[in-house]
């Protein structure tokens, strides 16, 4: 079972937490962790792109010329593809690329991942992160003394608004709680930051 130091807010070792081996210790699949994060990057598309089909431009109703005797292709309307100002061929239309994957296969790309970043000594927990009042120079002040500047994912237990908008204004740093966590995030990140109370909540949710 995998143990860490437990930090503070300003980078003093005050314990160790042990691992749950079930999530951060098993045999990264990267087969399911490639079909997460093409799942989540299909979700945010926005899929708006449209174009007009030959019936929907206006105009076109009027045969260009007679069909036999001149010597022309044949035409029935200015509007078909190959005319300038005709409709686009299998134009693009509103859409959603969203598609869903089995439950199974995300509780293992979670852990996957979470094992990767176990793996490589880049997850990072702390005892606590707690702010008085909205200050971006703390959440910063905090990743340098943990060692975390370069695209840290803090994840927090619950929701702390001072915390997620003082670290907002950090290039490359984001905030998730366990909850909203997903594996592009996680492999996205250099460091993950995680907090004392949120390692158990994660063990809890995929052990």
């Amino acid at each position: 079972m995998p143990s860490l130091s437990v930090v503070d807010m300003e980078g003093k070792n005050v314990g160790t937490v042990e691992l749950a081996e079930s999530v951060f210790g098993i045999e990264p699949n990267a087969h399911v962790m490639h079909m997460m994060v093409v799942n989540y990057l299909a979700a945010q598309r926005q899929g708006t792109q449209s174009a007009l089909t030959r019936a929907e431009v206006s105009g076109g109703g009027k045969k260009p010329w007679r069909q036999k005797g001149t010597g022309r292709a044949r035409q029935g309307s200015t509007r078909a593809p190959q005319w300038t100002h005709g409709g686009v061929v299998f134009a693009p239309k509103p859409r959603s690329y969203k598609f869903t994957v089995n439950k199974k296969v995300r509780r293992l790309a979670m852990k996957s991942a979470f094992s990767v970043k176990a793996q490589e000594n880049n997850i990072i927990v702390v005892d606590k992160i707690a702010l008085d009042e909205f200050k971006t120079k703390k959440i910063a002040a905090m990743l340098k003394a943990v060692e975390a500047e370069k695209k840290p994912l803090i994840v927090l237990d619950t929701a702390d608004q001072k915390v997620i908008k003082s670290a907002a204004n950090i290039p490359g740093a984001k905030t998730t709680q366990v909850n909203t966590l997903n594996v592009y995030d996680i492999l996205n990140a250099e460091k993950l930051v995680i907090v004392k109370d949120a390692v158990s909540k994660i063990e809890e949710v995929y052990a």
